[in-house]
């Protein structure tokens, strides 16, 4: 591409006072690409914001949008501009020295007070208005999304750059001026020129009344559009300082519920060690009052130990039944032997037996001697009157009768044995009573030999205090249980009172861990006091009050921009004085007859713009289209203009789309291409201002940013670009793409 003779460029700021800058220089820039480098906050849309500035005028304060006045003092600055060829120039003087002497070393422009206007070589910005500068000129990622008035700023931007001494659409604009110069000067006319032209005036004059009103419109509508985003940061700084403070109340509640609950298991811990001493010293008391022996007696042992006291009573009792025994029968038999020692003499016994025996034979005597009166008379009888049953019966009798007699001397003279019987009992009755006194001595000593040995065994179980008494044992036994039972239940009391005092120590731990994450989620340190955390919580509450009125603020001045804007929506006095401007002008050159040959020059102006659109703009979308295919990698390939003057883009399989379809940094991309084809075709506008762009290429991904890199480096060798930037990555593709294309990238760091 063959490029026109270069204007000059801009090669230095100086910044007088502007935002946070106070006399203040950056550049050198050179005359094609340059990279203003820095971190975030850094300064660099303050940078962008001063070059418009200065070019056309300072921002008006309105509402909460930042418009970078110092406090206390008036925004001033200058632009310093080398022409092109010409090498590093040392850094400039300040503007006020720089008027003062008059030096011709570099152009300048310098802006003080809005009331004064631009001031130095303002030539360097006549052919470029506000709006073109912004529309074009200065690009950030939000311009790039849409070009507002594309076809418009099309054929502006293509009639400036025809090439001519002045544009096609300056000469028609005189030409109308001409024929406004030839009118009649007769006002009593209803149709003369002159009264037309006044009345074209007075249109004019409310057009642009209505115009700026129109501007402080849009002015109000790009202030509320900058105003929602601060909104709503204002709304989460709101909501962000809400969340702090219902943190720290909830800190403070816990923190006091904490601080409670640590006294409360502090005092708990204090009385758990205190009971498990006593404890411990209760079951020393325990021990001490036990018997040695007994101490570690087990459950088992005690059972073996009084189930063999039990055999030892059982055999003690055995052994006082053998001797009770033994002394019942002794007891028995010495009465026997001594009853018979208290019996009657031999007389009596012999008395005795005589009597017995005169008993004996009346009995022999009398009875027999009955029977036989009664059996012989009744024998006799019987035979007298042959009479068998009495005969019987008298012979039975009489039988009986000799049976006894004969029965009663057998009896009498018996031998008598009574005697001898008495005699063997007496002694009998003696030797019972020896052998069961000699039996009651060998049971009452085995009885004492039982109570040693039992005295022995309890002695070697330790029950040597009982004496041998087994009761007395038992006795032992159970008050030694006792005791181990009083001191296992000390011992379980001291493992409790250690248990409550482990588990108060651990919550203490918890606690502490517990108040310093506490303290840690609202940004305090782990030792924080109450009183800190109340004086903090006083501070977000303070600080809340501060953002709450500002947020008001905000939504005031946004109610008020909307009610406005809603209000300049239903107006239409603007669109009004444009049409009777244009009846009245109308009317004016259909009374201009006698100027045919003007007319006819404004006829072939029209024609030669139209002429000039239709061959230039082919060339504009041919060149977007290429910048846009090398940007997308041959994604999308052409950039193609309808016929009711909306743009689509046509990708690789000729499918066309428009650009609300695309994604955001392929719509970026597609109106990036836009702008650098019309900006290097127009080479006759703004040809010494340069393309500020401020981190474009934010949401290009790494290879379509190469490709946007190189169509920036395409349109630094028409015009000089500065592009601002923050991200390293898009510093490193712009100094790459500018190396390929053999051209220098300037870089300042900030």
């Amino acid at each position: 591409m063959t490029s026109a003779p270069r204007s000059p460029f801009l090669q230095y700021l100086r910044i007088d006072r502007f935002g946070r800058f106070t006399d203040y220089t950056v550049g050198p820039f050179g005359p094609h690409l340059n990279i203003v480098f820095g971190a975030n906050e850094a300064g660099k849309t303050t940078l962008a914001s001063f070059v418009g500035g200065v070019l056309f005028g300072w921002e008006e304060a309105r509402g909460n949008r930042n418009t970078y006045k110092p406090v206390g003092a008036e925004r001033a600055g200058s632009l310093f501009f080398a022409p092109f060829g010409d090498g590093e120039a040392a850094e400039p003087a300040s503007a006020t020295e720089r008027l003062s002497t008059g030096s011709s070393e570099t152009l300048m422009l310098f802006r003080g007070r809005n009331a004064d206007g631009l001031q130095g070589d303002v030539d360097l910005a006549a052919d470029i208005d506000k709006d073109t500068f912004r529309t074009m000129f200065s690009l950030n990622s939000d311009e790039l999304r849409s070009l507002r008035n594309t076809t418009d700023t099309t054929a502006k931007l293509l009639t400036a750059g025809s090439g001519a001494g002045s544009s096609p659409a300056h000469a028609l604009a005189h030409v109308n001026e001409r024929l406004a110069a030839f009118t009649s000067r007769a006002a009593a006319v209803e149709q003369s020129i002159p009264q037309l032209a006044a009345q074209r005036n007075e249109a004019r004059a409310a057009e642009r009344a209505a115009a700026e009103q129109a501007d402080q419109w849009r002015a109000q509508d790009r202030e509320l559009h900058e105003l929602e985003p601060e909104r709503a940061a204002m709304a989460d700084r709101v909501d962000e300082s809400n969340r702090l403070i219902e943190d720290l109340t909830a800190a403070k509640s816990s923190l006091a519920a904490l601080a409670d609950e640590q006294a409360s298991l502090q005092a708990e811990y204090d009385r758990a060690r205190a009971a498990e001493e006593e404890a411990r010293q209760d079951a020393r008391v325990g021990e001490a009052a036990i018997e040695p022996a007994l101490t570690a007696l087990t459950a088992s042992e005690d059972r073996s130990l009084r189930d063999r006291l039990d055999s030892l009573a059982a055999r003690e009792a055995r052994q006082a039944h053998s001797v009770e025994v033994a002394q019942a029968n002794y007891n028995s038999s010495r009465a026997v032997y001594e009853a018979l020692l208290e019996t009657e003499d031999d007389e009596a016994d012999r008395r005795h037996a005589r009597w017995k025996r005169s008993m004996q034979m009346a009995f022999l005597v009398v009875v027999p001697a009955v029977l036989l009166l009664l059996g012989v008379p009744l024998f006799i009888m019987g035979r007298d009157r042959a009479s068998l049953t009495y005969m019987a019966l008298g012979a039975a009798l009489s039988a009986f009768a000799a049976l006894m007699v004969v029965g009663g001397f057998l009896m009498l003279f018996r031998p008598d044995k009574e005697g001898n019987v008495r005699k063997e009992r007496f002694n009998d009755a003696h030797w019972v009573m020896v052998q069961d006194e000699k039996k009651l001595e060998a049971c009452r000593a085995a009885e004492a030999a039982a109570a040693r040995q039992t005295s022995e065994e309890l002695a070697g179980y330790g029950l040597a205090s009982a004496h041998g008494s087994l009761r007395q044992a038992r006795v032992l036994l159970d008050e030694a249980r006792e005791g181990r039972a009083a001191v296992a239940l000390c011992r379980q009391r001291q493992q409790a009172s250690a248990a409550r005092a482990a588990a108060a120590g651990r919550r203490l731990q918890e606690i502490a861990a517990e108040r310093a994450a506490l303290l840690g989620r609202v940004g305090l340190d782990a030792d924080a006091t109450a009183d800190e955390v109340e004086g903090e919580l006083e501070h977000r509450i303070r600080q809340r009050a501060g953002l709450l009125d500002a947020f008001e603020s905000m939504n005031r001045r946004s109610g008020e921009l909307a009610s406005i804007l809603g209000q300049a929506r239903h107006e239409l006095t603007f669109d009004q004085c444009k049409l009777e401007t244009e009846q009245i002008s109308t009317r004016l050159e259909e009374a201009k007859t006698d100027f045919v040959r003007l007319l006819l020059a404004k006829h072939m102006l029209e024609a030669a713009i139209a002429t000039w659109e239709s061959k230039r703009q082919p060339e504009v979308y041919a060149k977007a289209s290429r910048l846009l295919s090398m940007m997308t990698e041959g994604r999308w390939v052409e950039v193609v203009l309808t016929g009711e003057g909306t743009l689509e883009v046509v990708d690789a399989v000729k499918t066309r789309r428009a650009p609300v379809h695309l994604s955001l940094g392929t719509c970026q991309q597609l109106y990036l291409a836009l702008r650098i084809a019309l900006l290097t075709t127009a080479e006759n506008v703004g040809r010494a201002i340069p393309i500020l762009a401020d981190d474009i290429l934010v949401n290009f991904d790494e290879r379509r940013r190469a490709g946007a890199a190189r169509a920036l480096v395409e349109l630094a060798e028409a015009r000089q670009v500065i592009l601002f930037t923050c991200h390293e990555d898009a510093v490193r593709a712009l100094k790459k793409a500018a190396k390929q294309a053999g051209r220098p990238a300037t870089v300042v760091n900030l």
